[in-house]
């Protein structure tokens, strides 16, 4: 089997991080694997902020949590946090911005990383404390929250391989009918 795909098959959620920060040139190569994802026509509408200041990433799974419903911390400790959004002028954005999350969360996994996709980041930034915090960052225009990528050492054991619901794939082949 390829490199690429036994990075593909291992990756797991992660869902509880040392504390430790991750070296900048290692945060940086995952989010050049993010921004090299495919778009539609090639319009790369999704945009990526990296946050590791732990004040911000705090705020950020404190609104989480409240719009969750619950108190407990939806960033389990995350050192990084790393905030996909994507401009809404595209129709597929929203298919955009996804994959650019997978591929944070892949290039994370190659280079030893633990990662967690979170949702309600679209909720997060319909509230006007944080489209305001996207103003300060110079971000303009109508973005909308794809995804919030958790980065960081695992801490603990490394999740194995879950096993693959069946009867998941149909083939049509060449004189299968119709």
């Amino acid at each position: 089997m390829g490199e690429t795909l036994e990075i593909i098959r291992t990756r797991r959620s992660i869902r509880k991080f040392r504390p430790e920060p991750i070296p900048r040139d290692t945060l940086d190569a995952v989010i050049r694997a993010g921004l090299c994802a495919p778009s539609g026509k090639n319009r790369q509408t999704p945009l990526i902020i990296a946050v590791t200041d732990p004040q911000v990433i705090h705020r950020l799974s404190q609104t989480n949590s409240r719009i969750l419903g619950t108190e407990n911390d939806p960033f389990y400790g995350a050192p990084a946090v790393l905030v996909v959004l994507a401009e809404k002028f595209w129709p597929t954005y929203v298919y955009d911005g996804s994959l650019v999350m997978g591929n944070l969360m892949l290039a994370a996994h190659d280079l030893g990383l633990g990662s967690c996709w979170i949702h309600r980041a679209r909720e997060t930034f319909q509230l006007p404390e944080w489209q305001e915090w996207l103003r300060t960052l110079g971000i303009t225009g109508e973005c909308e929250g794809i995804g919030f990528c958790l980065l960081g050492y695992a801490q603990g054991e490394y999740p194995g391989e879950l096993p693959r619901r069946e009867n998941r794939v149909y083939y049509v082949e060449e004189g299968s009918g119709m």
